[in-house]
């Protein structure tokens, strides 16, 4: 929670002290010349700010409440590049006005004095409107950015507190500081700070597609460093920096850095001689309200007339006053101007967020149980909304809300235990719905159908057709029948490659093990059902005391390792031997295994997560520098796998599966360009575009392959 914090403390911090040294300046000219009857006025103008500020916060949140989630990504993306302008230049601005900030404030309000009191409210309005409306833009960013908003709104609070304390010690001369060099390095930070809010907001673009590249990886680190870690997690929080980022992110991070960074260090190095704007010299921004006349000219502001001279100006003025006088209005009660101007915005905000129906997940209480499902379940409004699931029974239950007629779900909870509450959120449309529980050991239970109109405004509610074991059965039959063949076929291999060291013909074993070992990669989906005997076949040596060296390392690597590596037949006979045995108890032992129905929509895509993070990366090359044709036989255990379940898709995102076989394809292609005449290119020898090329398509795939383990769980409404 506190690394996402710091950025909004940074922002609170300077954009409060902005906004306080602003309104100081503005208190202290007024009681420099006598005006303090006119603080009221000015005070109504800073209220009006903030009351616009915090509606233009609820305006953001609320109307992006019910966009699907292509709009939220565009509309964060694009507010999110806003921010960063809007920082950018409040960065600038800051550093080239610090010193002449008080003396243009001055002048606006002695010019705002003689135009009366609209003109007094307006100035300090827009002085501190400008303000409160980049903090709370850019707070709506972090926010968003974080995907909660306790750190940031307590590091944002932290931040607006300390600048109050500061800006109260600085009118009152109790503190000393130099805003010149504060200001310098907060923007510094602030610049840094924007540069990860512009790569976020780049990548929203990117999920929304309203900019391309999305699939293109300038680096993925998530197979070397855990996302969730307490460093990555305070990178990510500070800098907006993720272990995975596309090109465009990259280039964007480091151009804007680099511009911008360069730009404000050489403008700052040319204000160097300028003297330094503290708060002890009498070049203070904040002057206080008891300086003698001496110092109010240094600071910009005036030194009051004599007690004489005012009296002859007021007087002066009366007299012309009265003699073209009109006759006296009734003078309107002073309430009535601060009143309306701080519940204008508040009123514009709240007719904004009604016509755009960004209101708040309703939500309604509905009880499970095991003889009655669905009671307290009226008829919905069209769009999303919240549903606190209660289980009054004796039984854990699986909770579905269901199309009735065709079975499809639109929401669920697995394993709601007797006594609790869960939230279940799900997207209302036209159409009819129903509460569907099913109890364990139970029968399940269906509630009485309700009927919804008016939704057509709510463009995407999906509903996913549930999956029983018996949908699965028919292509689990047919992968078994692949994986029988592949390991009939494995054990005639693995033999021919014992009986090549056996002979002393370590080239043919070579090319004998690559062929073995890649009909093994291409069986991934079959890994779970192999047990321990998987480890002895193809395990790594890492964590082993003495890597590659120790005894418990066995099977295809540490064949290859000894094979590119110079040992003898004599010392890698018994490492083929063991192969070979292995491999054939695994023939044996498969047929008679189980395998869990549920685990085949989850294998396609673990297949290619180790192919990501094992084989592109090189990790388990042995000396061959073959991990692109393991590589390719793992995508071709995937294609078989996907086949099999492509009615299943079919029936229930038509669009999967095409989107699914341009990724294969594309993956395909950039690894067959991986081999020539002369055999497969290492990994660490890819030219570094094709390498990346390699690892975008490939966790672009993973991206597409990720709904298929969801459409396809099996689920008891079924």
């Amino acid at each position: 929670m506190w690394d996402e914090a710091f950025p909004s403390f940074l922002i609170g911090l300077r954009e409060g002290l902005e906004a306080g040294l602003i309104v100081s300046i503005l208190v202290a000219t007024l009681v420099r010349a006598g005006q303090k009857a006119r603080l009221p006025q000015l005070w109504t103008g800073v209220a009006a700010a903030l009351a616009l500020s915090l509606s233009f916060g609820a305006v953001l949140t609320f109307t992006a409440a019910n966009l699907s989630g292509h709009a939220q990504e565009a509309f964060g993306g694009v507010l999110s590049l806003i921010a960063v302008g809007f920082v950018t230049a409040m960065v600038f601005w800051m550093r080239r006005s610090a010193r002449t900030l008080s003396a243009e404030l001055k002048e606006k309000v002695q010019a705002s004095l003689t135009m009366g009191a609209g003109a007094l409210v307006l100035t300090s309005f827009l002085a501190v409107a400008r303000e409160g409306l980049e903090t709370s833009l850019f707070l709506w960013t972090n926010v968003r950015t974080a995907g909660e908003s306790t750190g940031p709104l307590l590091g944002a609070a932290v931040g607006l507190l300390l600048s109050t304390v500061l800006c109260w010690g600085l009118y009152r001369r109790a503190l000393k500081m130099n805003l010149t060099r504060f200001f310098t390095i907060t923007g510094a930070g602030l610049i840094v700070v924007a540069a990860g809010v512009l790569g976020y907001g780049l990548r929203d673009l990117q999920e929304s597609g309203l900019l391309g590249g999305g699939g293109t990886y300038a680096f993925d680190l998530s197979g070397h460093l855990d996302a969730s870690s307490w460093y990555a997690t305070l990178v990510q929080g500070t800098l907006n920096l993720t272990v995975t980022m596309t090109v465009l992110q990259v280039v964007g991070y480091v151009a804007y850095l680099g511009v911008v960074m360069t730009m404000f260090i050489e403008g700052v190095r040319g204000g160097a001689g300028a003297p330094a704007v503290t708060s002890s010299s009498a070049a203070a921004v904040v002057p206080a309200p008891a300086a003698t006349s001496a110092v109010a000219p240094a600071v910009g502001v005036a030194a009051a007339p004599a007690k004489g001279e005012v009296a002859r100006g007021e007087s002066g003025a009366a007299g012309a006053v009265a003699e073209d006088a009109e006759p006296a209005r009734p003078r309107r009660p002073r309430w009535v101007l601060p009143t309306a101007l701080v519940a204008v915005p508040v009123v514009v905000a709240g007719a904004v967020i009604a016509v755009s129906d960004g209101k708040q997940e309703s939500s309604a209480t509905v009880t499970v149980a095991e003889k009655d499902c669905g009671k307290g379940f009226g008829t919905p409004r069209p769009g999303q909304q919240v549903f606190q699931m209660h289980n009054t029974g004796d039984k854990v239950s699986e909770v579905y809300l269901v199309d009735p007629g065709s079975g499809a779900v639109y929401g669920e909870i697995e394993g709601l235990a007797p006594g609790t509450t869960r939230a279940l959120t799900a997207t209302i449309g036209s159409g009819d719905y129903a509460w569907r529980c099913v109890p364990t050991g139970g029968s399940a239970v269906t509630s009485a159908a309700v009927h919804v109109t008016g939704g057509g405004e709510v463009k995407t509610v999906k509903a996913v057709k549930p999956v029983s074991e018996d949908d699965l059965k028919g292509p689990l039959d047919s992968y078994k029948d692949y994986v029988d063949q592949g390991l009939a076929t494995l054990v005639t291999q693995t033999r021919k490659l014992q009986d090549d060291v056996r002979a002393g013909d370590l080239a043919t074993a070579r090319a004998d093990w690559l062929t073995a070992h890649l009909r093994y990669a291409s069986l991934g989906a079959a890994y779970g059902t192999f047990a321990d005997l998987d480890g002895k076949i193809d395990g790594r040596p890492d964590g082993l005391a003495d890597k590659v060296r120790d005894s418990g390392f066995t099977g295809f690597l540490r064949l290859e390792y000894g094979l590119w590596h110079g040992q003898s037949a004599a010392d890698l006979t018994p490492v083929a031997d063991e192969l070979a045995q292995n491999v054939a108890k695994l023939a044996q032992d498969f047929p008679g295994q189980e395998f869990d129905p549920a685990d085949l929509p989850l294998r396609a895509h673990e297949i290619l997560e180790n192919t990501l993070q094992f084989e592109l990366t090189g990790d388990t090359d042995m000396g061959s520098g073959t991990n692109l044709a393991t590589a390719q036989a793992n995508l071709a255990g995937t294609r078989e796998l996907l086949t099999l379940l492509r009615p299943l898709l079919d029936e229930r995102d038509p669009q999967l599966p095409a989107r699914v076989d341009a990724g294969v394809k594309r993956v395909g292609d950039l690894l067959a360009a991986a081999q020539g005449p002369e055999g497969w290119t290492p990994v660490d020898r890819l030219p570094a575009d094709a390498r990346r090329r390699l690892n975008g398509a490939t966790g672009q795939l993973l991206e597409d392959l990720a709904p298929v383990p969801a459409l396809l769980e099996i689920r008891k409404a079924a």
